[in-house]
C-alpha cells in the first residue's frame, strides 16, 4: 500500500532529509510531495488524496499555532505531524493538545522511527475514522427504528437513549444520562400496579438475556401509562466481560391495534364493512346455542338484488359499489342491534334475526326491507331503482346448523325470483303462514 505524504517546509535540508528517509522505507511505500509555503499546501490539500502531513510551524507565510489551525480547519481527518526544533518542544506539545498526531525533532529524522511513526498515525487515523463511521451508522440506525433502546453502565445508570426511548419515557437523553434505569424507566404490573424489578438489573447480575414481564406498564415522566414488551440483554467488551446492558421495548398498543384491525378485516366485507360469511357462520352458531338454551327462535333472510347486474354494467362498477353500500346502510337501519346484517359477496346479503319465535315476525321484517329498498337510491346524480328477492329459513324447522339454514334460505330466495321477484318466500312448506309482497 502506498501512502501519499505532503511535506510543508521552506527548509531545503529538512525536506531532503525527510524524502531520503521515507524513500528508504522497506515496508509500505511513501509518495512524497513537497511545498514551501502554507498557501501552496492548503491548495494541494483541497485537491484531496493526501494521507499524512509533515509541517514546519515556521513558514514564510505562516508562523506557530496558526499554521496548524489553518491546516486542521480544512482536513481535520488527515494526520498531522509537526517539525519542531529541539529547543521548542513547548510549542510542539501545545499543537499536539490541539489534535496534532505528534511531532518530529528537526535534525533527528531516524530512518526507522519516521516511517514507523507515519505508518502508525495513518493506521490509527484510519481506524478512528472507521470507528466514527460505524458509530455514526449505528446511531442513525438506532434513531431510525421505532423500538425504544436504552443502554446502561454496570451500575445500571443510563448512558444512552435513542429518539424512540426519549418519546416513550418522556426523558431527554441529556436529562436521563447518569440516572438509574429504575428512575428513567419506571415499570409496574398491568393488573396489580405493583412495581416490577427492571430486567436490566437482572441482566447486570446474571449476565443473561431477560424478557419483560407479561403485562408490563411503563410509567412515563408525565405520569401517563403505556403497555410495553420486549427484553434486555448484556453488553460485552472484546474479552467477553460484561460492561453494561441494553433494553429494547415498544408500545404494544399499536401491535394490538394492528391485530384487531387484521382480525376485523378477516371477518368483514371490505366494501360495506358488514360481517362476511365467516363471521356470519359464527354468529349463527352462537345464536343457535342461545336459542337452544332459552327456547327462543331465529331466522335467516337471504337477500339477492334484482337486476343489479344491469345497473352495474350500464353505470359502471364504481356506481355499482356505491349502490351496494347504500343497500347495506338501509338494511342496517331496518334491523335491531341484536340482529346481524352480512354480505356474502356480489349482490347477496344475509340477515340473521334472533329472538323471534313466530314466522309472522320475520315476515314483517321482510316486508319492511322490500319497502325500504324500493325507494330510489340517489348516487352521483343518478336515481337508481333496485328491488330484492328474499328467501327465509327458520331455526329449527329448516335446519339445525348455519350451513343448512343458509342453504335453505338460498333455495327460498330462488323460489322468490321464480315468483316474479320483489317478494319474499319461506322455505318449502310454510305456505300457510307466508305472505307475498309486491
Amino acid at each position: 500500500m502506498t501512502n501519499r505524504v505532503l511535506i510543508i517546509t521552506s527548509d531545503i535540508t529538512d525536506a531532503k532529509s525527510l524524502k531520503d528517509v521515507l524513500s528508504q522505507a522497506k515496508d509500505d511505500a511513501f509518495e512524497i510531495e513537497w511545498v514551501t509555503r502554507l498557501c501552496d499546501g492548503l491548495e494541494r490539500l483541497r485537491a484531496g488524496g493526501i494521507d499524512a502531513i509533515l509541517v514546519d510551524l515556521s513558514l514564510p507565510d505562516s508562523q506557530g499555532i496558526a499554521t496548524f489551525d489553518k491546516l486542521f480547519a480544512i482536513v481535520p481527518q488527515t494526520p498531522i505531524l509537526t517539525l519542531s526544533m529541539a529547543d521548542n518542544e513547548l510549542l510542539a506539545t501545545e499543537v499536539v493538545q490541539r489534535d496534532a498526531q505528534g511531532y518530529l525533532s528537526k535534525g533527528h529524522f531516524s530512518n526507522i522511527l519516521v516511517p514507523q511513526s507515519l505508518r502508525n498515525i495513518i493506521q490509527s487515523k484510519a481506524v478512528e475514522e472507521s470507528l466514527f463511521i460505524e458509530k455514526n451508522r449505528a446511531k442513525i440506525t438506532l434513531n431510525s427504528i421505532s423500538d425504544a433502546v436504552i443502554g446502561t453502565d454496570m451500575s445500571g445508570n443510563v448512558d444512552y437513549m435513542n429518539v424512540a426511548a426519549e418519546g416513550m419515557t418522556g426523558w431527554s437523553r441529556e436529562e436521563a444520562h447518569g440516572h438509574p434505569i429504575s428512575k428513567v424507566m419506571q415499570i409496574i404490573h398491568g393488573e396489580t400496579h405493583d412495581p416490577i424489578f427492571n430486567p436490566v438489573e437482572w441482566v447486570l447480575q446474571r449476565d443473561e438475556v431477560m424478557a419483560l414481564t407479561a403485562g408490563t406498564i411503563l410509567i412515563r415522566r408525565d405520569g401517563s401509562e403505556v403497555a410495553i414488551e420486549d427484553s434486555a440483554a448484556p453488553i460485552h467488551d472484546v474479552n467477553g466481560k460484561i460492561v453494561g446492558a441494553v433494553i429494547v421495548f415498544h408500545d404494544i398498543k399499536n401491535a394490538q391495534t394492528m391485530v384487531a384491525k387484521m382480525a376485523h378485516l378477516a371477518q368483514h366485507d371490505s366494501l360495506t364493512n358488514l360481517p362476511n360469511r365467516m363471521l356470519l357462520n359464527d354468529r349463527i352458531t352462537q345464536a343457535i346455542a342461545l336459542a337452544k338454551r332459552h327456547g327462543t327462535g331465529l331466522a335467516l333472510l337471504f337477500i339477492d338484488l334484482d337486476n343489479f347486474k344491469h345497473i352495474n354494467d350500464s353505470h359502471g362498477h364504481a356506481i355499482g359499489d356505491k349502490l351496494l353500500q347504500s343497500v347495506a346502510q338501509r338494511l342496517c337501519a331496518y334491523v335491531r342491534n341484536s340482529d346481524t346484517v352480512s354480505r356474502l359477496g356480489g349482490d347477496e346479503f344475509v340477515i340473521l334475526v334472533t329472538g323471534d319465535k313466530h314466522a309472522q315476525d320475520t315476515a314483517l321484517i321482510a316486508d319492511k326491507i322490500l319497502v325500504a329498498l324500493a325507494v330510489p337510491h340517489c348516487i352521483d346524480g343518478h336515481d337508481l331503482y333496485v328491488t330484492a328477492s328474499i328467501g327465509v329459513s327458520i331455526y329449527s324447522s329448516d335446519g339445525q346448523d348455519a350451513v343448512t339454514l343458509i342453504k335453505k334460505a338460498d333455495i327460498a330466495m330462488y323460489h322468490a325470483k321464480e315468483k316474479g321477484r320483489n317478494n319474499y318466500q319461506f322455505f318449502e312448506n310454510q305456505i300457510n303462514i307466508h305472505a307475498v309482497g309486491s
